[in-house]
């Protein structure tokens, strides 16, 4: 407790999964966070979640990829709390296509998002610590699709792999000032089970897609070594890591929360050995909202009474 004292805090990105979480162990570490998200009834929940556990937070409206608004929403955290010390930024536009289908629009709105994002925070931020006479901590989250080709991804990976670059470059121009820039990246994370792949954990019916770029959650599972996927909190407690004075000569680096995927030889397969299975996975995982464990995410299933009487 108290990594964060004194520190305040901004995350661009809200809601109970990633960033929520992370404003939430940010706070509970002491920083007063201000939560932005395009969608205020978004914020305004994480900053009610927030305060209902007794720590510091205000909720702002405002879209990460637009000038004007990452302006205003730095402008209103130094009127709010006097300073900048850490900000956090995972805001961008996902998009899935073959290369061969894909839409001009598309590609420009979505390559051009997450680094975008990632200058527009960095920017205002940087220029704020450097206004209050102090260094800071700048931390983007990425995705294994920074790092790698994914078939359906062009978008999508050129966007995080921009992201990546720029963020390592940023770390050298701000280093003289004493502001680090780092990057987290997950691999698909254990939230999208109750998510995006809802369906395919949880509907007896389901049926796998024909496009060539899809893999199924087991197959993804048996790939890690750790046996699980990375949960919100696993990020959360790494961008706490990355934000304390405990990180403060650490910059340009990118922390990988994989569960071991990135440096695994790429053709080992490890649940073929461990026996590992989504089936069991999905059985034994609690959904997790701002980085608490809830309710089961398969229900139960209690006896009929009635066969039980015969």
């Amino acid at each position: 407790m108290d990594r964060l004292a004194n520190k305040v805090a901004i995350v661009f990105g809200a809601g109970p999964n990633i960033g929520g979480t992370i404003a939430h162990f940010l706070a509970r570490e002491g920083a007063s966070v201000v939560v932005s998200d395009i969608s205020l009834p978004a914020a305004e929940e994480t900053v009610a979640f927030i305060r209902d556990k007794g720590f510091t937070a205000h909720p702002v409206q405002g879209n990460a990829t637009v000038q004007d608004d990452v302006r205003r929403i730095v402008a209103e955290t130094v009127e709010t709390y006097g300073r900048v010390d850490i900000a956090v930024n995972m805001a961008g536009r996902v998009h899935w296509s073959h290369l061969l289908d894909m839409d001009m629009d598309d590609w420009n709105d979505s390559v051009l998002s997450f680094p975008t994002a990632g200058l527009l925070t960095t920017r205002f931020t940087a220029q704020a610590m450097i206004d209050g006479g102090h260094g800071g901590s700048i931390i983007h989250l990425l995705s294994t699709a920074a790092h790698f080709g994914e078939a359906d991804g062009t978008a999508y990976t050129s966007s995080k792999a921009a992201l990546l670059s720029f963020a390592r470059s940023a770390a050298m121009d701000l280093a003289h000032f004493g502001i680090r820039v780092n990057t987290v990246t997950p691999c698909a994370m254990e939230h999208q089970l109750w998510t995006l792949m809802r369906d395919e954990v949880l509907d007896p019916n389901w049926e796998k897609p024909t496009r060539g770029g899809f893999y199924s959650r087991d197959d993804y599972l048996k790939m890690l070594p750790l046996e699980r996927f990375p949960r919100a909190s696993d990020l959360a407690w790494a961008t706490v890591f990355l934000a304390s004075d405990e990180a403060q000569i650490i910059t340009g680096i990118d922390i990988p929360v994989d569960a071991g995927l990135r440096h695994k030889y790429p053709t080992w397969t490890p649940g073929d050995h461990t026996g590992v299975n989504i089936r069991d996975f999905a059985a034994k995982t609690r959904i997790t909202r701002f980085g608490e464990p809830q309710e089961k995410l398969v229900p139960e299933q209690h006896p009929d009474p009635i066969s039980q009487e015969k």
